[in-house]
């Protein structure tokens, strides 16, 4: 796999879900060529059917597409959503193992995270899509750290939050282990399928947005019945956005007894690996970043996740 070459080609497929307008993926589009980079839209980029960006046949078919081809460098999805998952049965994972570059996309494109590693063992990027980049509410943080992960320029621990560096062990120790994972709710729809994620001797990567303490718990409470938990060597908690109980709208005095770090402790400070809370990674204002699939140390005690290996190797 190879970095982001100075004048290098962006291919941006649709997986999940539509544009809105198309101001928001011409405006991503001429953020790149600001950039000095050249974009390449894939043949169903505009497709709509309802709440996904057409049929899944075809979604699964561009993104072959831009893999395959040799005039693209990165893969970057046009924004999540929902439907990811739908175009994996349509994927051709023996050509995308044979044309190894960078996907890049997050939230909903975590299904493909998970199924492109599982089933041909390359890494991806966890960050924002084509309509991410060129959004008015999108950070310099968020495009520096982008560009800098795929230029090949990101070096140490995993950024800050810029706006608050505080970053929560809620249990201390450091451990070196590869990296999986991607936002919670898709990681759960993994569950029972050919391509389940696996955290098995791994430093797990979780986030979501809009997810009230008790989904949270829920979720962790399957993945620990599952035995997921059993074996994790670490666990990184991003941003977990809009998800305490005074995020949502009213609801009742159950549902608001708990905050989201009650939940969190209680669920992850027993398996006694270290785990670390609030890094920029997710749905908040700053996303920093992630290549998954390569080693990490994750070091709680002094609140820093560092890669140790290339993405370029």
């Amino acid at each position: 796999m190879k970095s982001l070459p100075p004048g290098g080609t962006i291919g941006v497929a649709a997986p999940a879900s539509p544009y809105d307008s198309r101001s928001d993926v011409l405006r991503g589009v001429e953020w790149w060529e600001s950039q000095g980079y050249r974009v390449k839209l894939a043949e169903h980029i505009y497709d709509r059917d309802d709440y996904v960006a057409g049929r899944a046949e075809d979604r699964g078919a561009d993104l072959n597409a831009l893999f395959a081809d040799p005039e693209v460098d990165v893969v970057q999805a046009l924004q999540g959503g929902y439907g990811s998952a739908q175009a994996i049965p349509h994927l051709d994972f023996d050509a995308i193992a044979s044309n190894p570059k960078p996907l890049v996309g997050f939230s909903d494109i975590t299904a493909l995270h998970v199924a492109i590693h599982r089933r041909t063992g390359l890494p991806t990027i966890y960050g924002n899509g084509l309509v991410g980049v060129g959004g008015a509410e999108c950070s310099e943080f968020t495009r520096a750290r982008l560009l800098e992960v795929l230029t090949g320029d990101a070096l140490g621990p995993v950024p800050a939050d810029p706006d608050d560096p505080y970053a929560r062990a809620i249990h201390g120790g450091s451990v070196t282990a590869p990296l999986v994972g991607g936002c919670l709710w898709l990681l759960m729809q993994t569950m029972g399928t050919p391509w389940e994620f696996d955290p098995a001797g791994a430093i797990l990567f979780f986030e979501d947005y809009k997810a009230p303490p008790y989904y949270v718990d829920g979720f962790l409470t399957q993945l620990r019945h599952a035995g997921k938990l059993d074996a994790v060597a670490g666990v990184v908690v991003g941003e977990m956005k809009d998800c305490d109980w005074g995020d949502q709208r009213e609801a009742s005095d159950w549902a608001r007894s708990r905050s989201l770090e009650d939940v969190l402790e209680e669920h992850l400070e027993p398996l006694g690996v270290p785990v670390l809370y609030r890094l920029p990674l997710g749905h908040g204002k700053h996303l920093a970043a992630l290549p998954l699939g390569l080693r990490y140390t994750l070091d709680a005690d002094r609140r820093t996740l560092t890669p140790e290996e290339s993405l370029w190797a």
